[in-house]
């Protein structure tokens, strides 16, 4: 075992970070509670409805994909069929038994990063407030993560990293897929990984771990491609085809346009979203989808010209994700739940606080203010969602700075993991 790995699973290191976990998971609680109540419990727009109908119709026994469609990946159903189980028929039930699973979703997702801060070796008061942060997220951006299942692929997502820090990398593959397989966007992360092995175990060793990741996401898809592949291949065509959403950020520049030079824009329901037609919509929403791929492609070829670096997979992989939401042409308020893993690990004050502020900027129009949005085009509140999608930008910039830029602590970091690499070959050696 080298230093590296060793470092934080002493005696005193383990304690200091069970009781930081321990102590964000009551947190957690809390705020899954509040957002029962008050301005949290008002204009829900829910999709729980949707979940409980696949759920039922597993529970008696059909066949997703060929005896009823559904709109998401294999790997999601489980998230949907758990809360069925003994409550069909009955919304009520299911949609507490959900909630339930939800937060337990959620409080994995808080001892996987609570493990990923163990291995960076980071210190007392950041693993405390890097906890505190992800724990407070789901209060920051409000009642949306009570009925969206992304808190399954998050926690998915936020296990693999932490396999991947503490050197587990064939698991960290392995979890990786099953993500993947739960819902696309941990696929964004999937070159990062590949190549963080490649440069520190090797082609071979990087090659294995793809084959795991590979034989996962097989092993979780292929029996309903064998059952219904049009089913499947249906519900990959819904995902791929849909049109700009209105709460992307080509959507909102047209829609400020409307409002400051009269252009004119257009709302079209479809694909279970409220979108902009047109021709305008159209392009721009092709536009998104090039610049979208571009900067991911630009994210992993500055990852492989850089050395190998813990910090700099996190780094650079809550780049990918935050990359891939900020331009994509659908922009759902539960994508804000995708960074919760990645973003608080990263040492940057700018960061953490463009964070925090995209989460808000996301509850002050979601739920209340949508409808008004989407149908209406609604002034005050087109500026709010326009802010909310400047601002991701400017979290993608910020976690693509030099570290120069940034919070002295990111360059003690990435000091400590050199010194710890060091130790790990001298004692090889």
């Amino acid at each position: 075992m080298s230093v590296g790995s060793r470092s934080w699973s002493l005696p005193a290191d383990r304690d200091r970070v069970t009781l930081a976990a321990a102590l964000a998971l009551v947190l957690f609680l809390g705020a899954w509670a509040t957002l029962h109540y008050g301005w949290f419990h008002h204009k829900q727009i829910e999709d729980t409805p949707v979940y409980e109908h696949y759920g039922d119709a597993m529970a008696q026994g059909q066949v997703p994909y060929r005896d009823f469609s559904v709109e998401y990946p294999p790997g999601a159903l489980p998230a949907f069929v758990l809360p069925a189980l003994g409550n069909e028929g009955n919304f009520h039930a299911f949609r507490r038994a959900f909630e339930a699973e939800m937060w337990a979703c959620g409080a994995a997702m808080l001892l996987a990063i609570a493990a990923a801060l163990g291995s960076l070796g980071t210190g007392t008061a950041r693993l405390h407030g890097t906890l505190a942060l992800a724990a407070l997220s789901p209060l920051l951006l409000g009642s949306v993560v009570l009925s969206r299942y992304d808190l399954w692929p998050a926690a998915l997502t936020a296990a693999a990293l932490a396999a991947l820090l503490a050197r587990r990398l064939r698991l960290g593959h392995g979890l990786l897929g099953v993500g993947i397989a739960a819902k696309f966007w941990p696929g964004v992360m999937l070159p990062l990984a590949f190549a963080y092995v490649w440069k520190t175990r090797g082609r071979r060793e990087a090659l294995v771990c793809l084959g795991v990741l590979a034989a996962v996401v097989v092993a979780i898809v292929a029996p309903f491609v064998a059952l219904a592949p049009h089913g499947v291949w249906n519900s990959v065509v819904r995902q791929t085809t849909r049109p700009l959403q209105v709460e992307s950020l080509g959507a909102a520049l047209l829609i400020a346009s409307h409002h400051v030079f009269g252009t004119g824009v257009r709302m079209v329901s479809s694909h279970g979203s409220q979108n902009l037609g047109g021709t305008a919509a159209n392009v721009a929403g092709a536009a998104q989808t090039i610049v979208q791929a571009l900067a991911l492609l630009g994210i992993w070829i500055l990852f492989t010209r850089r050395p190998a670096s813990r910090y700099d997979l996190v780094r650079f992989g809550a780049a990918a994700v935050v990359a891939f939401i900020a331009l994509g042409k659908v922009l759902s308020p539960q994508f804000l739940i995708w960074p919760i893993p990645l973003v608080p690990l990263v040492q940057r004050w700018s960061t953490r606080l463009l964070f925090v502020a995209s989460l808000v900027l996301t509850q002050a129009w979601f739920p209340h203010r949508y409808w008004p949005y989407a149908l209406h085009f609604n002034e005050t509140t087109s500026w709010l969602v326009l802010a909310r999608d400047a601002v991701l930008l400017g979290l993608l910039g910020a976690l693509l700075a030099p570290s120069w830029r940034t919070w002295d602590g990111e360059r003690r970091a990435k000091a400590s993991e050199l010194l710890r690499s060091s130790g790990s070959s001298t004692s090889r050696s």
